[in-house]
């Protein structure tokens, strides 16, 4: 198969209504074609291309800031001379300074399929620019490594944040390509818009949104595999958490655990409050130790979670429900554990990190409530994924 960026690459017709034009580019570490070349570099030699600028997305154009809330600068890109402006420093939204540099900007992103990747609300904001300042924006497609499925509960009205762009489910199901159309639509926006589609993708084929012919490049530090992207809509909850993700280890984002938890007693309650959740992965139980982050230097016990190999099923993987049990089973465990990390998560002031996550209070209202079960928690959110599947159909490209 071919992602958008190999298809813009070998089809000069493909890029015809570029030629004249000052392009840009916004990419990451993980913006490479099918040989490992980075979109920038390739995009330099091809001829009828004038590149005229870049811009890096949160964790920067060379994904080297590791943390969230670690800013990066703008700086001109020392090969092709050009200057690189960040949209996670001094601002968020690309200035009209910023917009003046190009009139057609590539976003060549690779997402994890959740709302929360911060990638979504800045191609949200990259789209607000181009319509208020006449630019065009081509989306070059990539898979959306979750699949289709789609999980968790609408993001509520006055939640928008940095990690929510819009009123979505956690799990979304969408390419970058296909949440483009579904951002103009919803936020009714006038702008030239065109995605470059890939050739090949199927979701529901091997690999099950990643295709297992091509490599996996980290999108951000903390993104190594296909297992993270897969546990990630259920994993990045735990950032509002006092619980460890596995930041500081080798498997972030595809644990949970703590120096004060039985791990072993965690997924037994799990297992007796609502088995169904736990189907298609395998939970484990490992000790570890973060050398930074949450509980840095501290032995842990905790659970890994295994989305891969034979006992993967992708049909009946649900992330979002199983981090959102682990949770409940560490507060009836633990009377009066403190689970919610009070701090400004990604900016925003004034409320729970773990409710700026979910897009509002209803998931950490169900998990601290000790008589809600499993069927109140999917009387709140299979409506709310029954909606978001049946709106899909006008912007599916696959």
């Amino acid at each position: 198969m071919k992602f958008g960026i190999d298809r813009l690459v070998e089809d000069a017709e493909i890029r015809r209504p570029l030629a004249g034009k000052r392009v840009a580019l916004l990419a990451h570490p993980a913006s490479v074609t099918s040989d490992l070349t980075h979109s920038l570099d390739v995009l330099a030699t091809l001829e009828g291309i004038n590149l005229t600028a870049a811009f890096g997305p949160q964790h920067g154009l060379r994904g080297d800031k590791q943390d969230n809330m670690v800013e990066t600068e703008d700086f001109l890109d020392p090969v092709h001379n050009i200057p690189v402006f960040s949209l996670y420093g001094e601002v968020r939204r690309p200035t009209a300074e910023s917009m003046e540099t190009f009139d057609v900007i590539l976003i060549d992103l690779q997402d994890l399929g959740c709302r929360i990747y911060t990638f979504i609300t800045t191609l949200r904001y990259m789209l607000e620019a181009a319509a208020e300042h006449g630019k065009t924006v081509w989306v070059l497609d990539r898979p959306n490594p979750a699949g289709r499925p789609i999980e968790g509960m609408l993001l509520e009205q006055g939640w928008e944040s940095f990690v929510g762009a819009g009123p979505m489910p956690m799990r979304h199901g969408l390419t970058m390509g296909e949440m483009g159309h579904w951002l103009i639509s919803h936020l009714g926006l006038d702008v030239d818009y065109k995605v470059i589609p890939m050739q090949g993708w199927q979701p529901e084929g091997p690999g099950f949104g990643w295709p297992e012919d091509r490599i996996w490049i980290n999108p951000s530090p903390n993104a190594p595999n296909v297992n993270m992207a897969r546990a990630y809509a259920g994993t990045v909850m735990l950032e509002g958490t006092t619980l460890s993700e596995g930041r500081g280890t080798t498997r972030p984002l595809e644990l949970f655990g703590a120096p004060d938890i039985d791990a072993r007693a965690v997924i037994a309650e799990m297992q007796r409050t609502a088995p169904q959740w736990l189907n298609g992965c395998v939970l484990r139980e490992i000790w570890f130790e973060p050398t930074f982050h949450k509980h840095q230097g501290q032995l842990c016990n905790g659970v890994q979670i295994h989305a891969e190999g034979p006992a993967y099923d992708h049909a009946s993987f649900r992330p979002w429900r199983l981090q959102a049990l682990g949770l409940k089973a560490i507060g009836t465990l633990y009377s009066g554990y403190e689970l919610w990390r009070d701090f400004p998560y990604e900016y925003e002031e004034g409320r729970l990190a773990f409710d700026v996550i979910n897009g509002g209070p209803a998931l950490r209202e169900w998990i601290e409530n000790p008589s809600s079960n499993a069927k109140d928690l999917e009387a709140i959110a299979a409506p709310d994924e029954r909606a978001w599947e049946e709106m899909l159909g006008d912007h599916l490209l696959y």
